[in-house]
């Protein structure tokens, strides 16, 4: 397969909820059951290492995954939790597992926005954000913590949230990619909780590193994840051809571009794709492509620049 043949999303994913698998040695992942047409067959947690371990993404505020999670570290001790970021089915859980096991939580922060909010935004697309977490070690870019047979290196991604981390494991040549990377469907990039300024500059930094198979926060690993990557970014910039294709006829706004360009979406997915088609725009509009009145906004009109 060559760089300029489109990949495929792959919606095979049989891991059963509760469930614990051994993808790799050293890596176990377990499925929370929160099923939805955002979360797919729902929420992996990753544990990482034998005997003294760590869990990626302890999910949402589920005590069954809880249990399952302690039930497949039964007589080993997990010293660190990770989270990769603050939306409620990645981190909620933390609390739990916290107290059950002592462990030290890692992460990059509590949850903040992409920017500031607008005077003229009503709509709050944050409801999806877990506002009570704070990590006890806030990690940064290119921050290493080591384990008892593993090494995990930060590596900042936002776009899909501000405080977005991916962990990387170089030795093996993994990738805990969180949700900035999933191989069943794009991330959701909405302002201003997302940015995709900030989300495309995450994926040329995953595209230019080494590691090559990818565990994401929801469905089956990316095998050759930096070519993955580079066609994430391709698939941007062709949705933000036909966002630009669409203003060329004429000023319109978000639900008019929605309709044009995303035929057949899961009327489930409208609003968040109408924020999708938003966080283009902001990025259009920062550089000049497009304008709009007042602050790029999900209410707003848009039009090419100068027209």
């Amino acid at each position: 397969m060559s760089d300029n043949d489109d990949v495929p999303f792959n919606r095979n994913f049989p891991l059963k909820a509760g469930i614990v698998e051994e993808v790799r040695p050293g890596v176990r992942r377990v499925l929370c059951n929160n099923p939805s047409p955002f979360t797919f067959t729902g929420t992996v947690s990753y544990i990482v290492g034998t005997g003294n371990v760590a869990i990626i993404d302890p999910g949402p505020d589920d005590e069954a995954h809880a249990a399952a999670l302690l039930d497949a570290v039964r007589g080993e001790t997990v010293s660190h939790i990770f989270v990769t970021h603050t939306h409620r089915d990645h981190s909620p859980n933390t609390g739990r597992l916290k107290q059950a096991t002592g462990a030290t939580v890692y992460a990059e922060g509590p949850h903040r926005a992409s920017r500031p909010r607008f005077e003229s935004e009503k709509h709050n697309p944050e409801s999806g954000s877990d506002r009570d977490f704070a990590p006890d070690v806030k990690v940064a870019h290119g921050d290493v913590v080591e384990g008892d047979g593993w090494r995990l290196e930060a590596v900042a991604t936002p776009g899909h949230t501000a405080n977005h981390l991916a962990f990387a494991w170089p030795e093996r040549k993994v990738n805990f990619v969180g949700d900035h990377v999933m191989g069943w469907s794009t991330s959701i990039v909405a302002p201003p909780d997302g940015s995709m300024i900030d989300y495309m500059e995450s994926l040329d930094r995953l595209a230019g590193r080494e590691e090559d198979l990818y565990f994401s926060g929801h469905g089956p690993e990316i095998p050759d994840g930096p070519r993955f990557v580079r066609f994430l970014i391709r698939h941007r910039k062709a949705r933000e051809a036909s966002i630009l294709h669409r203003l060329a006829k004429g000023e319109t706004d978000i639900p008019t571009m929605v309709r044009a360009i995303y035929i057949g979406i899961d009327p489930r997915l409208t609003t968040a794709a109408g924020y999708s088609v938003l966080a283009h725009l902001e990025d259009l509009v920062a550089r000049g492509v497009v304008a709009t009145d007042g602050d790029p906004v999900i209410g707003g009109t848009y039009r090419m620049a100068g027209a």
